[in-house]
């Protein structure tokens, strides 16, 4: 099999991980309040165990980029850390208890953390003009299965029998469906996922490459003229060592002329660039701090809509999984119209777009949804404005921030890098709903404090992504 043909099923078997973590999200979601009633668990437990699969996913991240980082290969870090999501999605499907569904969720989360590990072989692997695409593929990868997971959801409703001592039904079949995904996927990556090394051509590191062989070969040429004419050039011959006639032996010699800079340097400035200052440097700070308050504020909002449609539309699984197909059909069309756009705007500009919408999003909530007053129909026409909004400006903000980080931040350390960045992330996803499950009855305070972070990012973020002269103004 030739590497093109492999280099294509690699990234089909990346699309289909991120396709089921989508589906997986969005199958457990609309049920797992239902659930953890049956199981007779106190309300805030919605919030510990969405929080519970972030945390996992927390922890591991940074490990299993760290592990790509340095043995350069990510095809057993997938099959390692898919055997987390079988086992973890098992023990959702057994669900005895409510602490056992809470240890459910916190090992197939470990399971996203090889994320990091996925995110730094694209980078790797894709040119600087091309990452923004590919970064958008693979999040509308999820997206899709984010749109599948209701339909699919229609469907798991229905089960109700007997599978030995286990009994299968609309809580429960979401366990067992995704554990025989996983597990399909475990063998889809053992046929179809090679750990290629970067093309010839196909990839930043490639175009570096070759650019600094030929500023070493236009030196190489300056040398040679400048030996056909003077025989040296910036060192000192044992000739002119001799001393001359007239001449004081203690005079000095004059140094070298500096080189230049190679010209690796100046196109790919991050190359070589430490971790730990790579992650401290400004640019990056406001970069982690607009992933932990874009991810807390949805995560927040996933967590508090659910009670809502309950209280005040009665809505019930179906009603949820409809509802969460069509967000998720909002982002995909989103994703093809990035796609489009990253090819017109600067990536920073797509970022400063995706604040705007949120902004908007953030405010109409604040004032709307705080204190629904009305008739059913405008209640719910404020809620789909709302959800809306909010669903249109996650692309926008998710797809640059990725990008840029991917960009701003060393290659050589991408595994860990990403691992930080997905880290930070899951540390939003884990206060987020636990912030939404307690004020789920004081929405003020809930959205008022949503409304400040991301004020805060708003206004800092054109002064280190726009204002501040820095290698961002290349993108």
């Amino acid at each position: 099999m030739d590497h093109r043909r492999k280099k294509k099923l690699t990234f089909v078997t990346i699309l289909l991980i991120f396709l089921l973590s989508g589906v997986e999200y969005a199958v457990i979601l609309p049920t797992i309040w239902r659930y953890l009633q049956t199981l007779e668990a106190a309300p805030y437990f919605l919030g510990l165990g969405l929080s519970a699969f972030s945390l996992s996913g927390l922890l591991s991240g940074p490990l299993f980029g760290y592990w790509s980082d340095r043995t350069r290969s990510t095809k057993g870090i997938i099959l390692f850390a898919n055997l987390f999501e079988i086992v973890g999605n098992f023990m959702y499907f057994m669900g005895y208890s409510k602490w056992l569904l809470l240890s459910s969720r916190f090992v197939a989360g470990i399971g996203t953390g090889a994320g990091s590990s996925i995110f730094g072989y694209l980078t790797r692997s894709t040119a600087l003009e091309d990452r923004a695409i590919v970064f958008a593929a693979v999040m509308a990868s999820r997206q899709a299965g984010l749109l599948i997971g209701p339909g699919l959801n229609i469907f798991l409703r229905l089960c109700d029998f007997q599978l030995g001592p286990f009994v299968v039904n609309k809580y429960t079949a979401p366990g067992l469906f995704m554990c025989l995904l996983w597990t399909l996927l475990e063998l889809a990556v053992l046929l179809m996922y090679w750990d290629l090394p970067p093309q010839e051509g196909s990839n930043s590191n490639v175009l570096v490459r070759e650019v600094e062989e030929e500023g070493e070969s236009d030196e190489e040429k300056l040398l040679m003229s400048s030996e056909e004419h003077s025989g040296f050039y910036g060192t000192v011959s044992s000739e002119q060592l001799q001393p001359t006639a007239g001449c004081s032996t203690d005079s000095p010699s004059l140094p070298p002329p500096p080189s230049p800079l190679p010209l690796c340097i100046r196109l790919n400035p991050f190359k070589n660039v430490s971790t730990s200052g790579d992650l401290l440097r400004e640019e990056v700070m406001v970069l982690l701090m607009a992933q932990f308050i874009t991810l807390f504020n949805q995560t927040a909002l996933e967590a508090m809509v659910t009670p809502l449609t309950q209280k005040y539309f009665n809505f019930g699984e179906l009603e949820n999984s409809v509802m969460y197909c069509i967000c998720g059909l909002e982002v995909i069309i989103t994703f093809f119209f990035l796609r489009w756009l990253t090819g017109r705007m600067a990536e920073r500009e797509v970022l400063a777009l995706g604040l705007i919408v949120s902004n908007i999003s953030c405010v109409w909530c604040l004032i709307f949804l705080t204190n629904p007053q009305g008739e059913f129909c405008c209640l719910l026409t404020e809620f789909i404005i709302g959800v809306f909004l909010q669903v249109l400006g996650l692309p926008f903000v998710s797809v640059s921030l990725v990008s840029l980080f991917s960009k701003i931040t060393a290659e050589k350390s991408q595994g860990f890098s990403q691992g930080i960045r997905r880290s930070v992330g899951g540390l939003a996803t884990i206060l987020g709903p636990i912030w939404a499950g307690g004020l789920t009855g004081n929405l003020y305070i809930m959205l008022g404090v949503m409304m400040g972070l991301l004020t805060l990012l708003s206004v800092s973020s054109p002064y280190y992504l726009i204002q501040k002269p820095s290698v961002l103004s290349f993108y």
